[in-house]
């Protein structure tokens, strides 16, 4: 059994996201919420939300123990990319890309034999 949860549209770079998203994939989510609560980035507190709702959705949807949960698949993809225009020297533009990220984490409970 698997609790999913998804931040879609979020207005962070993937490569900045991923940084941060494989330093807390396949740990216990006590561990995942300690790490995330000492990274000095920004993607760390929208993540740490992500993880939040995943844990929340296991409990109430799926019925299961917060205690045996871990974070078996947490990946970030590329969303939409704005795209904005800065006057330069000599009447050229050049482009800024605001990218955005799809976050999605995974929990599963481990089986302790």
């Amino acid at each position: 059994m698997e609790a999913k949860a998804q931040a879609r549209f979020v207005r962070i770079a993937p490569r900045k996201a991923r940084i941060v998203m494989d330093l807390i994939r396949g740990k216990n989510v006590g561990e995942a919420f300690s790490i995330l609560q000492f990274v000095p980035k920004r993607a760390s507190g929208i993540i740490e939300k992500v993880v939040q709702s995943a844990v929340a959705n296991a409990e109430h949807n799926y019925e299961m123990n917060k205690d045996d949960l871990f974070i078996f698949k947490a990946f970030v993809d590329e969303g939409p990319t704005l795209k904005r225009f800065r006057p330069r020297a000599m009447g050229r533009a050049s482009a800024i890309r605001k990218r955005s990220s799809h976050l999605t984490v995974i929990l599963s409970e481990r089986k302790e034999a």
